[in-house]
């Protein structure tokens, strides 16, 4: 196609026309909603869907239809330029002169966004380096732009120059039944986030074959597994995007030829049916169980399988759950530069640490980021110091925006990495998956300017700051014991407030749905918490009546009042609106908040609306408890039975108790180094939950350490001549795992032992040597070397007990 002639060359007289004259700052808001898009015929697919999304995004927002041209529009007509640079440019001297030098020096996915003058309308040029830079730019504008019904507008000086400093930036997008929305998505609502992960930077997504750790078949699935996939890489392929796919090797022995032949057909019939394929990503383990050297000798096959299809296809794979020996394996392996691999991928389950690995791994492997965003408990980055309330009902695939908290964790390692692609299992984690975005394209982003975008784009300009001041307060909600957090209230007051005042289209948006769950959700959990433990104390008032009251009665007072949780609950106005989001966002995007209701694979992927009672006291122990002793044979020992109930907590004289696992409980842990710069916990203790609703509420939560880092207490101002002993909980989610306890590092105060089952305290004398100078150390260390997800050093209770 000649491009100076016909109605190119009024094309040309546009660029021409405007020049590069900047409009003033300070100027009033460009209008545009009545413009048009004046475009080159576009090169690349990716170029005319990012005026496609360009032109429909503003229509869903704001009823505007902006037509797409060849040819200047009248001068009174608002017109939006976009193009790549070398196609603007080679229009002939005055038009590069107009365009001017290209965006960010020319950098690949770089974009200018600019407002300038020279007609008698207003024009905004959106110039891209490349078909990706087109694409991004279109997105910027969108996030630029403020959209409302019947209104577009965009403020007068926009100047905006930029290309991104991470050149991986993605998600992972799995359309299978373990997630608490994604397996009800349809091709479209794909095709929708697809967009709006792009408007924020993001350029790769990766999928999941059809056989994974997971159920065969949801109830969800609009299309079979297959069919989906091939939809979504096809719209990978159209918008310009990376396609990853995550595809774990879950065969029982890679040694034998005929499990191979078998994973070669099945591996090879899903990369022949993808129209586009970037990279193929296999895990270690998490799930998989095959040792580094079979592993690698698959995966050679495997590259050249998935080569056959797809030439320029790369082979990435991460050590993930190896344990020591495994990972020292993999190391050695790739000494010997296997040239079939391109990368390796850093996750969670990893044994050694990022900066560890990048060490060990030659220099010429790039290390791409594997990072979980979507779990708040036992998972990578698991909210730090989360209060239990927050643990047994939210749970782990709870609505989780972590705006600073992801900043901080995502800085850190940032300079040694390649890239990301995020760990995620739903839209819980939309938020950071945004935030992630936006930081990949740089680093020193403004986290509340991100915010603010992100609320101005999908919920509305006119709640661009109470929104997005309200994400960052939903984070603030999970800060600090939950007890004393009065910004619980607050937050939930703010949500229904913009709740009452917001328009029927805000009220239908999904992400605005989502913060008015949470906000409820939170301040339910914050009115429980107040009055389960207020029962529970009132219960524990009545127990110690039973010398006065006889034991029975006593026991029958404390059950009473315990009930009350059941027969006379608070917030219930509270609790309706929780239940009425979980109703909106099923319909909504498919939010799956509940087992029975939804079909939800799992309470814990997702379905917390089945945990919105779950009890924040003792309740069910204790009544346990009391049938146990009302079987007793006497009124003396029934007594003596409460009073180690109602005495639980006390070392007697001159000792000490720590309720690990409950923030502000458990003075004498050392708290390691801090989440900050150690957001793995890998030196660095945690508390955490295991869901027992039959157990104390003491034994549910416990603190850990992972893989062979030591738990470690630490005790002062001891009594030099005095016997002390120690008296240990050990609970958690493996209770298979084998515990010592060493003193001062040296004394060995049991070898490792089994958690006892079923869960009891066990006590030790401490050596006197150990506290002959007034001080005792503690250390509780699990089997060394362990791989996997690392944990089994967790300890719910510890008495030091002066005898």
């Amino acid at each position: 196609m000649n491009l100076a002639v016909g109605p190119m060359r009024v094309f040309v007289g546009l660029l021409v026309a405007v020049g590069s004259l900047a409009l003033p700052a300070g100027a009033a808001p460009l209008d545009l909603f009545n413009a048009v898009v004046v475009t080159p015929e576009p090169d690349s697919t990716p170029e005319q869907k990012a005026v496609e999304m360009l032109v429909e995004e503003v229509a869903a927002r704001s009823l505007a239809r902006w037509e797409v041209r060849r040819e200047l529009p009248a001068d009174n007509v608002p017109v939006i330029v976009v193009g790549r640079h070398s196609v603007l440019t080679s229009y002939g001297e005055a038009a590069a002169n107009a365009v001017g030098e290209a965006p960010a020096g020319g950098k690949a996915e770089g974009y200018r966004v600019k407002t300038v003058s020279g007609r008698g309308a207003p024009t905004v040029l959106v110039v891209g380096n490349d078909a990706r830079g087109v694409l991004f730019g279109c997105g910027r504008l969108l996030q630029e732009m403020r959209m409302t019904r019947e209104s577009v507008q965009l403020d007068a000086a926009v100047d905006i120059d930029t290309a991104p400093v991470t050149p991986l930036r993605g998600h992972q997008l799995g359309f299978r039944p373990k997630v608490n929305s994604y397996d009800g998505w349809t091709a479209p609502m794909w095709e929708q986030y697809y967009r709006d992960l792009i408007v924020f930077g993001t350029n790769a997504v990766e999928l999941m074959p059809p056989r994974t750790d997971d159920a065969a078949d949801s109830p969800h699935f609009p299309l079979p597994q297959i069919d989906m996939m091939a939809e979504m890489s096809q719209l990978a392929k159209d918008y310009g995007l990376d396609l990853w796919i995550w595809y774990p090797a879950l065969d029982e022995d890679y040694t034998k030829p005929e499990t191979v032949e078998f994973a070669l057909r099945e591996w090879g019939e899903v990369f022949e049916r993808l129209p586009h394929i970037s990279v193929v990503f296999v895990p270690g383990g998490d799930p998989g169980h095959t040792p580094p050297g079979v592993l690698f000798n698959l995966l050679e096959k495997q590259t050249a399988n998935l080569q056959k299809h797809h030439p320029d296809a790369q082979m990435w794979m991460s050590p993930q759950s190896f344990d020591a020996a495994g990972t020292e394996e993999f190391y050695a392996l790739m000494e010997k530069q296997p040239k079939w691999l391109s990368g390796i991928v850093y996750g969670p389950q990893n044994f050694a640490m990022l900066p560890a690995l990048r060490e060990r791994v030659p220099s010429n492997y790039p290390i791409r980021r594997y990072p979980d965003i979507t779990h708040s408990i036992a998972s990578q980055f698991a909210v730090p110091n989360w209060d239990p309330a927050y643990a047994l009902t939210e749970n782990r695939e709870v609505i989780n925006p972590r705006p600073t908290q992801f900043a901080e964790i995502y800085r850190l390692w940032d300079h040694l990495a390649y890239g990301f692609l995020t760990y995620s299992e739903g839209c819980n984690d939309d938020v950071n998956k945004i935030l992630w975005s936006a930081l990949g394209w740089d680093p020193d982003v403004d986290v509340n300017g991100v915010m603010r975008a992100y609320a101005r784009y999908f919920i509305g300009p006119e709640l661009e700051e109470s929104f997005a001041q309200g994400l960052l307060a939903l984070e603030r909600n999970w800060i600090g014991p939950l007890a004393t957090n009065a910004g619980v209230e607050t937050t939930w007051k703010q949500f229904e407030q913009m709740l009452a005042e917001a328009s029927p289209q805000v009220k239908l948006k999904w992400r605005f749905q989502q913060a008015i769950y949470r906000a409820n959700y939170d301040e339910y959990n914050r009115r429980r918490l107040h009055y389960e433990t207020s029962l529970e104390q009132q219960a524990m008032d009545a127990l110690r009546q039973a010398d006065r009251l006889g034991a029975d009665v006593a026991m029958k007072r404390a059950t009473a009042i315990l009930e009350r949780s059941l027969t006379e609950p608070v917030a219930q106005d509270i609790r309706a609106r929780v239940f009425e989001m979980a109703e909106a966002l099923y319909q909504s995007i498919r939010m799956q908040h509940s087992v029975e209701r939804y079909q939800a694979i799992a309470v814990r992927r997702g379905a917390n609306l089945d945990l919105v009672d779950y009890p924040l006291n003792s309740r069910i122990w204790l009544n346990n408890e009391f049938e146990a002793i009302r079987n007793l044979d006497t009124e003396a020992e029934k007594r003596a039975a409460l009073d180690v109930i109602v005495n639980w907590d006390n070392p007697g004289p001159g000792g000490f108790y720590d309720d690990l696992g409950q923030p502000g409980a458990q003075p004498h842990l050392h708290p390691g180094v801090g989440w900050r710069l150690d957001p793995e916990r890998r030196e660095t203790p945690h508390d955490a939950i295991h869901s027992m609703p039959d157990w104390r509420m003491s034994w549910v939560t416990y603190a850990e350490t992972l893989r062979d880092q030591p738990l470690r207490m630490e005790y002062t101002n001891l009594d030099p001549g005095a016997q002390y002993a120690v008296k240990a909980t050990y609970t958690g989610d493996r209770l298979t795992a084998e515990l010592r306890l060493v003193a001062d590092g040296e004394h060995e105060i049991h070898g490792y032992m089994t958690k006892p089952m079923p869960v009891a305290p066990v006590q030790f004398d401490v050596p006197r040597a150990a506290t002959a100078d007034g001080t005792l150390a503690l250390e509780w260390t699990q089997t060394p070397g362990v791989g996997g997800a690392g944990r089994g050093t967790q300890v719910a209770e510890v008495w030091l007990i002066r005898k």
